[in-house]
């Protein structure tokens, strides 16, 4: 038994109410169980009920046992004072109120019935990476489609809180967020953190001054990321070496990263820091006031036209330093502007519409992820084959917040799909 599941009992009232009655014997009648407290304090807000004789409006706290009440310390905060109903799975001691008079406790045990309590240990303890992989096709179209579009708004507002967050940290600097955050997600997760800490290193400000001249920014950020080594008789390293030694000085650049802070274990040599590194610079270069242009950017076409960049020639016939290859190397994929859109585009667009509360922004985010095409991987591939579809960017991210915020936490009372399972129905 879990307090998230007589969280789900109490708020779907799925337990019998005949001769409903407190621990005490007095009779108890449910105008209204209130609602869900999302913030500190009792669990439900506002309930209607009787007790005896008397019609009571406050507050519900739920536990799995009556002594939970003393374990988490309610008996000393005032917050919890207006609880007027204790509900419980199991009253194993007896609560009372500050005056030392008894708190009315209703007991759940034997109200529920058992096929409902089957379910929810057959969801939750289930071996399946998705718990209703064997009973998903009893939920309806309509609900599936409520559940993507709930979960996919969960994520964008999840994703916009980190910007934010970021934003505050920049002292609501705009272009410096977007910078960071383009930077990050030029990582790709696996160098995400390095690339996010250069940014850091490195205002963008001070890259804006020198932004004409390639050579330079190349030079701060391949310097800063601590590439260019001392070991290197590349001529191009030895270049954009003396252009930092003077750069570091002038803006008195400190904490230089160590190159081994940057992982190239397993990756394809197109995914190499050293080369999404170069990408990020020409992007810099080349495409001015980037927050900006995002902000206008009227669909997924206009977003990567603005990401599709070319390399320096250097970059052409190399994956790291001192590494040539005969052949041209090519640009970013469609595949990798697609992600650069989704982690950096939609979350500021949606950000930046929670910040000025303009939900315009927050339906182009949506739209966008409408147009792009879907994302492929064992996630989204495992719901595929339950017969979800994933045709477009919209749908991947709403079934990876499913599975990494729902399914594999075994939130499956918070999942609407899973709530329609665990929903009693006439035989």
């Amino acid at each position: 038994m879990s307090e998230s599941f007589l969280h789900y009992l109490w708020q779907c009232q799925y337990f019998t109410k005949s001769d409903l009655q407190t621990t005490t014997g007095e009779a108890v009648s449910i105008f209204n169980a209130g609602l869900v407290n999302l913030h500190a304090g009792p669990d439900f807000h506002n309930a209607r009920l009787q007790v005896g004789d008397m019609i009571w409006v406050g507050n519900v706290e739920i536990h799995v046992q009556s002594s939970g009440w003393m374990e988490h310390g309610h008996h000393t905060d005032q917050a919890y004072d207006n609880v007027i109903l204790h509900v419980v799975w199991q009253d194993n001691k007896p609560v009372k109120r500050p005056d030392g008079s008894l708190l009315p406790t209703l007991e759940l045990k034997g109200r529920v019935e058992d096929k409902l309590l089957l379910e929810y240990k057959r969801l939750v303890n289930s071996p399946e990476k998705i718990p209703c992989a064997g009973s998903l096709h009893q939920v309806p179209d309509v609900v599936r489609l409520f559940t993507l579009d709930r979960v996919l708004m969960t994520r964008l507002e999840t994703k916009a809180l980190s910007v934010i967050k970021l934003l505050e940290r920049n002292n609501h600097d705009w272009e410096e967020t977007c910078y960071q955050l383009l930077a990050m997600n030029f990582g790709f997760k696996i160098n995400a953190e390095p690339f996010l800490q250069l940014a850091q290193n490195i205002p963008f400000k001070i890259l804006m001054k020198h932004i004409d001249k390639r050579e330079q920014v190349e030079a701060l950020l391949f310097g800063q990321s601590g590439f260019l080594g001392d070991d290197s008789n590349d001529e191009y390293v030895q270049v954009l070496r003396r252009e930092y030694t003077v750069l570091r000085k002038k803006y008195d650049l400190q904490n230089q990263m160590n190159k081994f802070q940057w992982k190239f274990l397993r990756l394809r040599p197109a995914n190499f820091p050293t080369v999404r590194l170069a990408q990020f610079t020409s992007l810099l270069s080349f495409r001015r006031n980037l927050f900006s242009q995002i902000m206008q950017a009227d669909g997924d076409a206009a977003l990567r036209q603005l990401f599709t960049i070319q390399p320096t020639d250097y970059w052409k016939h190399h994956y790291r330093f001192d590494s040539l290859v005969k052949e041209e190397l090519p640009g970013m994929g469609d595949m990798s502007i697609d992600n650069v859109i989704i982690n950096t585009a939609v979350p500021l667009l949606v950000a930046y519409g929670k910040f000025r509360d303009d939900h315009s922004y927050v339906d182009r985010a949506v739209s966008i992820l409408q147009q792009l095409p879907r994302e492929s991987n064992k996630i989204t591939n495992a719901w595929t084959t339950l017969g979800i579809a994933n045709k477009t960017a919209f749908e991947s991210q709403a079934l990876l917040e499913l599975n990494n915020n729902f399914c594999s936490k075994r939130r499956c009372l918070d999942c609407t799909m899973g709530a329609f399972l665990m929903k009693p129905h006439d035989d």
